[in-house]
């Protein structure tokens, strides 16, 4: 990938695809597995919080592992994992005798997008932020090397714009299969790929020199399953791999720069192109979504917009 990275050895490709594996294997234990879901989000961060982070990721640290927004994703991840796990399996006995689920309040169905929406927003502001640098000719910002330019405008846009496609969310529903996963079938491949080709903008323009791993390898893990695992559990995949991949970050934080690294080639040309594809899908899926919308009259609030489609109705199908 001369173009967009350079490495110095090829075994780091090797260790690149191990990584891959590696998260979409963890992410299948944490989906099939209830208790191992709990152990993955739950404990392993309690003991990491207590014992390691404040040494690995301490602020400051050489590198750039302990800025805000580390944390602030670390967390955030997190309350997605768990948050999930509980909208699939909490459930109590109600006063008419019956069993209830979390999953059935529709206020609970507002959790998913809610915490999708703040996490697109936090990479969002730090586009902005980047810009904000003014490091025209590239620079080092917080132990990361970085450059700023028009393409953090264009990705930021991009961003935003995936924010406000997000639908659907009252069609979220849990599997009956023993996994119990949680579909949420209007968000079809569309809307996944934009979301793709935005987050890696994102991870080229602001983690460049990581965005081998945190970009592709992390967008990899979790579409991979998306489309021929589990269809219609992406969001779940996508919390989880991503709390994973952020834990293992924050307790080896040398990885990505001194262990394996895989850098960019830091040509402005590559961050240009590569958010201008990330802008493009992105209009591309709001123009086509206002249009359905307002053909065929409906609220982007509250009613699923693309439950005609053959991937909707096939995620549908597959779950039920």
């Amino acid at each position: 990938m001369g173009i967009l990275y350079q490495a110095a050895d090829p075994i780091y490709w090797v260790i690149w695809l191990f990584v891959l594996f590696a998260l979409m294997a963890f992410n299948e234990l944490g989906r099939v597995k209830l208790w191992c879901g709990l152990v993955l989000f739950a404990l392993v961060p309690i003991a990491l919080t207590l014992f390691v982070w404040p040494e690995t990721a301490a602020p400051g640290n050489e590198y750039g592992t302990g800025t805000w927004f580390n944390w602030v994703k670390t967390y955030s991840a997190l309350a997605g994992c768990l948050g999930f796990i509980a909208l699939r399996f909490v459930k109590w006995r109600g006063a008419d005798g019956k069993t209830h689920y979390l999953y059935e309040k529709r206020w609970a169905l507002c959790f998913p997008p809610l915490i999708l929406a703040i996490n697109i927003a936090e990479a969002v502001i730090r586009d902005f932020q980047v810009f904000g640098f003014a490091l025209w000719e590239g620079g080092v910002v917080e132990n990361l090397w970085t450059i700023s330019g028009p393409w953090n405008i264009m990705n930021g846009i991009a961003g935003i714009l995936n924010i406000i496609t997000i639908c659907g969310w009252f069609g979220i529903f849990i599997s009956k299969d023993s996994s119990k996963d949680m579909i949420w079938p209007d968000m079809i491949w569309a809307w996944v790929i934009a979301y793709d080709l935005w987050n890696f903008a994102y991870t080229y323009n602001c983690i460049s020199d990581h965005s081998a791993y945190c970009g592709l390898a992390l967008l990899l893990a979790c579409t991979i399953p998306t489309f021929f695992i589990k269809r219609g559990a992406w969001l779940q995949h996508r919390a989880q791999t991503l709390a994973l991949w952020i834990m293992f970050v924050m307790t080896v934080p040398q990885f990505a720069d001194v262990l394996a690294p895989i850098p960019t080639t830091h040509n402005p040309t590559a961050f240009f192109v590569v958010s201008l594809l990330a802008l493009a899908s992105n209009v591309a899926l709001a123009a086509y979504q206002f249009h359905r919308i307002r053909k065929l009259k409906l609220n982007p609030l509250k009613d699923q917009i693309y439950t005609d489609t053959k991937a909707y109705q096939r995620i549908a199908e597959e779950n039920e």
